[in-house]
């Protein structure tokens, strides 16, 4: 849900805003490390790893937009912003191979989240708004994927058989 907010903003629909930066913090961020350790008791490096990673993603994000309006740092630069983006991008790709191995719609997810961070970093270097509106129209697309594959996932573990399918596993 935080990904789709954030996106709608980057589509041009409203500004950032208290909404997404709450999001940002207890949902996005929060909620996704505590998912995290919950992972790491169940023995799933990836769930772990990529939870805890992207709740770190949105209190990192978070903290870049309220510190300077506190007086506590520096506006981020544009050329900070496009580092920070690439980097979280090269880290996606990288965590997009693990997905190989898990369903297609983990594939779906992480694919679509390497073209999402592709966009912003290509929109933020070239300054090119309608290259950032087209990642947020992406973004949505990412958000609503990530969101049928987790409530895929609850149902399918609440009712013992396949409600919404994710793809096969590949072994």
């Amino acid at each position: 849900m935080t990904t789709i907010l954030l996106n709608v903003h980057n589509a041009g629909f409203f500004e950032i805003n208290a909404m997404i930066l709450a999001m940002g913090i207890f949902y996005g961020g929060t909620a996704q490390v505590i998912a995290g350790i919950i992972e790491a008791k169940k023995n799933n490096t990836f769930g772990l790893t990529a939870f805890t990673s992207y709740g770190m993603f949105w209190l990192t994000f978070v903290a870049m937009n309220f510190l300077p309006k506190l007086g506590l740092a520096e506006k981020t630069s544009n050329d900070a912003l496009v580092a920070f983006l690439a980097m979280w991008g090269l880290f996606t790709l990288f965590l997009f191979f693990g997905t190989l191995r898990l369903s297609k719609a983990l594939q779906f997810v992480f694919g679509s989240l390497v073209i999402l961070f592709g966009l912003l970093v290509w929109g933020d270097a070239t300054g090119n708004e309608t290259i950032k509106h087209i990642a947020g129209y992406e973004g949505i697309i990412c958000g609503a994927s990530a969101i049928y594959t987790g409530i895929a996932q609850v149902l399918n573990e609440v009712y013992g058989r396949v409600v919404l399918p994710l793809g096969p596993v590949v072994k």
